[in-house]
């Protein structure tokens, strides 16, 4: 199973060759979604890149051809679009220069504000307000990726996650601490760390990535927005995190990696899962995507939300999307929205995301048999499905982004090795993100 970790670095590489790229495809904005004009029984057909390998590819392949079924006047083309990631962001690139590109692709949540600006995509606002869409399902998070400027809603989600509390009972049990809660604060995350770090034991209370990658930065999201900060000024144009919320914030994780010493300090992304797993690390923030090797490695451990500020539970997710794309053909626009209304139903959703072993997209999946089977197989993955509620904020889509998080990544690196103050390496980072900001 591919990592959530892996698939937000391949997107932080990309995203900016992708801003460049559609820099000169801009065209007047996509129409609206077409009314009068469409004939629903004319033949059409779709192209629909998933952007999946293997058994995801198989599960919406088949789904695609359930859809013709149904509608036999629609044809689906389906395919992975391109080998990897990399090539189908430079095949949408070259498809929107040369005007030949797909009804609806798979894209990572970081691409959306290209995608608007790009003219090339559907508004479909006006649709997915109709109740029977059931909009309001979707998390906070997911509905605000595929409405990246607020002014326009270019498709649907395709896959929700977040980062929850994910700890070993094994470790715990060694050092006689009791396990966390939901109503933990981060003082007590702070004061479990401490009593879980053993020299003797070679034990960390808790693990943190200073690559300086998106891992880096995403994982302070939380802490900035549960102590009132702000990635982004209101206007979106510069950096807001170098505030005293969001020194506070880097303060703290500071404090618990250079005073405690208890936080083991990973240079790779990907070291500190393995330790988890191996009893040598008692707590981590982590997705559903852990779960798998968790349960292969016969782990012993919980699941609970992020520890909260007064009362803030707050968590980040990297929703990625289904584009729909404008074609300029009204019966191709209506068909590829409908198929994306009725793949992303609960009823098509569980044999989806569901059945690969991702969160269902909608909170009313949270109680049929199919995610039910799935938690029994992935102890947990039921806690970080509800802790979807706590997505309450999107991560930045602006084209900028890529910048800002290497800009801030790489200050949270040097202040948890010792190296700086939070204002200090606050303020750089804020200088260089604003610089990426008004680049895009």
């Amino acid at each position: 199973m591919t990592t959530r970790t892996r698939r937000l670095k391949a997107a932080a590489a990309v995203a900016t060759a992708f801003a460049a790229t559609l820099g000169f495809t801009a065209c007047t904005s996509a129409a609206e979604a077409p009314t009068a004009s469409v004939t629903p029984d004319a033949p059409v057909t779709l192209t629909f890149w998933t952007g999946q390998s293997d058994e995801a590819e198989k599960l919406l392949e088949k789904l695609a051809a359930e859809f013709h079924t149904l509608h036999p006047n629609v044809t689906m083309e389906v395919s992975s679009g391109a080998s990897s990631t990399e090539e189908l962001l430079q095949k949408l690139s070259a498809g929107f220069a040369s005007g030949t590109y797909p009804n609806i692709s798979y894209s990572f949540g970081s691409w959306a504000s290209e995608l608007e600006s790009s003219g090339k995509t559907q508004d479909i606002t006006a649709l997915v307000a109709d109740p029977t869409v059931k909009w309001d399902e979707f998390s906070e998070a997911a509905r605000a990726t595929v409405r990246p400027t607020g002014t326009k809603t270019i498709g649907f989600p395709a896959l929700v996650d977040n980062i929850s509390l994910i700890y070993n009972k094994t470790v715990f049990d060694g050092a006689g601490v009791a396990y966390p809660t939901e109503n933990w604060t981060w003082d007590d995350f702070r004061a479990a760390a401490k009593q879980l770090t053993s020299a003797s034991k070679q034990t960390y209370g808790y693990a943190y990535s200073v690559s300086g990658s998106e891992e880096t930065t995403w994982q302070f999201w939380p802490h900035l927005w549960q102590n009132g900060g702000k990635i982004l000024a209101d206007d979106k144009t510069t950096s807001a995190f170098a505030s005293p919320e969001g020194e506070k914030a880097l303060e703290f994780l500071r404090g618990m990696a250079v005073d405690d010493k208890s936080v083991y300090i990973d240079q790779t992304d990907t070291k500190f899962a393995q330790l988890f797993a191996a009893n040598r690390i008692g707590m981590m923030t982590s997705g559903p995507w852990q779960l798998y090797d968790l349960n292969t490695a016969k782990t012993k451990y919980g699941v609970t939300v992020l520890p909260g500020t007064n009362g803030d539970h707050q968590t980040v997710s990297g929703p990625d999307i289904w584009a729909l794309m404008d074609t300029g053909d009204a019966n191709e626009n209506h068909w590829s929205y409908e198929f994306l209304k009725w793949l992303t139903d609960p009823a098509q959703d569980v044999r989806w995301n569901v059945a690969y072993g991702n969160l269902p997209l909608r909170n009313s999946e949270l109680d049929s048999a199919e995610f039910k089977a799935q938690v029994k197989a992935l102890p947990g993955l039921d806690v970080m499905a509800a802790n979807n509620a706590n997505a309450k904020q999107a991560r930045p889509t602006v084209a900028g982004y890529v910048g800002l998080s290497e800009a801030i990544g790489s200050a949270i690196s040097h202040v948890l090795q010792g190296k700086g103050t939070p204002a200090e390496a606050l303020a750089d980072a804020a200088k260089k993100a604003d610089d990426a900001l008004a680049d895009r």
